[in-house]
């Protein structure tokens, strides 16, 4: 059983693990670039005022990316609130 879900439909206080990236080349590589690779574990920051961009924690480092660039990352929520 796959319990994958977007990670635009995450809170504020969730984290997760990275399952896969559902984008083309360019766009995953920059993923990979920002840290974004497959088994690394995210925290949602916050979404901004207006909904984008989401800020996340990813190894000790904050990386902001939009909602419809979030929706492409599938990932595995460890922790809710």
């Amino acid at each position: 059983m796959n319990d994958a879900v977007r990670l635009d439909s995450l809170k504020p206080g969730d984290t997760c693990r990275l399952h896969d990236i559902k984008a083309n080349d360019a766009t995953a590589q920059r993923f990979m670039d920002l840290g974004l690779i497959p088994g690394v574990e995210i925290k949602v920051v916050r979404n901004a005022p207006l909904v984008d961009p989401v800020e996340l924690l990813v190894k000790n480092n904050y990386v902001s990316i939009r909602h419809s660039e979030a929706r492409r990352l599938e990932v595995i929520p460890l922790c809710r609130r």
